[in-house]
């Protein structure tokens, strides 16, 4: 499904992202979350919309992640912004010098990144954390407007998780880039190199993380180390000096 007309922005693209109700499953999830509230943030109103990227329309750099959180960017409306998942991956941006400070509350708390952009394969909250692939594939329209936007500059992007990376591997193949068979495998560290095949494209490097989730910090099995590692990789490879 295309997005309803071409979008010549990404200020015109993050707003369409804002109406849309293609998946009612997540729909009314979303807006039921958005009423009932988590206990701690019962005095505050909820985004309950759909969550548009973040960071500079020229950015170098794409951090791609799953979906919004029910209680962070579905609350907050701005991505991994105001949850656990966002306090590791803010502070690790931070240390490698492409985000401005290193906590993300709210979405006006003058928080801003350098060089790069976050975005994600779907986005809206889904019910325990997994959109189905109709969902994943239905919401796939804005993430390759996105990245068509991005195209001038964008030189590398970070996958947070295995399910970004297979959610983004045909969006990078029907945008210009050659991507190998058999498909290049996730892992944390991962990096291919996609050459493009249509005109105006450069080559775009490809890096995977393990996700951010509580389940992987809290066990150790991402530690800062480990992500910062893979951040200042993949800045390296746009062309971004890191700290």
């Amino acid at each position: 499904m295309p997005p309803p007309r071409k979008l010549r922005s990404i200020p015109e693209l993050d707003a369409a992202i804002t109406d849309c109700r293609a998946c009612p499953r997540l729909v009314a999830w979303r807006e039921k979350v958005a009423v009932e509230k988590r206990a701690a943030f019962r005095d505050q109103e909820y985004w309950g919309r759909p969550v548009p990227g973040f960071g500079p329309a020229d950015a170098k750099l794409l951090i791609v992640g799953l979906a919004p959180a029910a209680h962070g960017a579905n609350r907050t409306g701005r991505m991994f912004t105001g949850d656990r998942s966002g306090d590791v991956l803010f502070a690790a941006l931070h240390a490698v010098g492409l985000a401005n400070q290193p906590t993300a509350v709210h979405a006006h708390d003058g928080l801003a990144l350098r060089d790069t952009r976050m975005s994600s394969p779907v986005r809206c909250a889904p019910p325990a954390n997994k959109p189905t692939p109709t969902e994943r594939d239905t919401c796939r329209r804005w993430l390759t407007a996105e990245l068509a936007l991005l195209t001038p500059t964008v030189r590398a992007v970070v996958v947070l998780g295995g399910f970004g990376w297979q959610a983004l591997l045909p969006v990078l193949a029907e945008s210009g880039w050659a991507v190998p068979r058999p498909l290049p495998r996730f892992g944390h560290g991962a990096h291919v190199e996609l050459p493009p095949v249509a005109p105006g494209r450069e080559p775009l490097h490809l890096f995977g993380s393990y996700h951010v989730s509580q389940q992987n910090t809290f066990t150790g099995r991402l530690t800062p180390a480990m992500l910062e590692d893979v951040l200042r990789a993949a800045a390296d490879h746009a062309g971004i000096v890191t700290v």
